[in-house]
């Protein structure tokens, strides 16, 4: 997959209002795969998912050796987006000391205490890792925004200065992350309302899928149109040059995850690590340590 092609067409520009209809949901994105269909789009995704897992597998050992920057990856999408599965084969490839995945449900009474950040700041990952948010700070300017209600228990009212000064603490809170030396790549998985109810019946026919069902998934998705008002709003206001936006077409899955993994792969590429160098004193250990060896 050629470098930064389909991910220039996927960022979202700083001071760009977004309209999600303009989006293709089933965008293939490069010429590999855009003439394709069925099972051999699916294969050849598959295979440039795999050279970038090799890509991002290198890629981590450099982070984590130099020891100079962390790198963040936060993803959002409607219910049945395909989140957990592109978590589960994009990461499949990196050695899982090097990272961890934070998912960030309903906020507990002791979260609710604190500002909305507070519950995510405290899973930031460290210089050197990965960190994997499995939705994140910004489900307080999506699913709060579709039910203001949950405000009560902040003593909050909703108000359109409320999700601008949250825009605003977002975009200074990953100005300062990105600061303090961590990359930070944000990712929405862009799914059609169609493709939805197809992976929902799915899971309705498919007893290996029951678990996977919830009542919420049905009653969350009588409120699409807020949704899609809420995230527009949201990928319009933070999406920036230091802390981007990335619109992920996720109606076929092995495509998004050929399209983050390459952009994952990228983000760290671009920082130019080396593995560091050994001081005298090292090479004078190493030495003697290989003497002591060989005899």
């Amino acid at each position: 997959m050629p470098k930064n092609t389909a991910a220039d067409d996927l960022r979202v520009k700083p001071h760009t209002k977004v309209r999600l209809h303009d989006w293709d949901t089933a965008w293939a994105g490069t010429k590999e795969l855009r003439h394709l269909r069925g099972d051999q789009l699916k294969q050849e995704a598959h295979e440039i998912l795999q050279r970038n897992l090799k890509r991002l597998s290198e890629a981590q050992d450099l982070l984590w050796a130099s020891d100079k920057y962390a790198l963040l990856f936060v993803l959002q999408g409607m219910d049945a987006a395909g989140k957990d599965g592109l978590i589960k084969h994009v990461m499949s490839g990196v050695n899982p000391q090097g990272c961890e995945v934070a998912s960030f449900k309903r906020p507990s009474d002791e979260e609710l205490q604190h500002s909305f950040l507070w519950r995510c700041t405290r899973r930031l990952p460290a210089r050197g890792r990965i960190g994997i948010f499995n939705r994140s700070y910004y489900e307080d300017v999506l699913v709060v925004r579709v039910h203001p209600e949950w405000l009560e228990k902040q003593h909050l009212k909703p108000s359109h200065s409320l999700w601008r000064e949250r825009y605003d603490d977002i975009n200074n809170l990953e100005r300062h992350l990105t600061q303090n030396r961590t990359v930070v790549r944000k990712f929405f998985l862009h799914v059609s309302r169609k493709e939805q109810k197809r992976r929902l019946l799915e899971r309705l026919d498919n007893p290996q899928k029951h678990w996977k069902f919830s009542d919420s998934d049905l009653a969350e998705r009588a409120y699409w149109k807020d949704y899609v008002s809420a995230y527009e709003d949201a990928l319009s206001a933070t999406s920036t040059k230091h802390a981007p936006w990335y619109i992920i077409p996720a109606d076929n899955k092995w495509v998004a995850r050929a399209l983050v993994s390459e952009i994952l792969a990228n983000a760290i590429c671009d920082l130019n690590l080396k593995f560091p160098q050994p001081t005298q004193a090292q090479l004078t250990a190493i030495r003697k340590a290989k003497r002591i060896l060989e005899s």
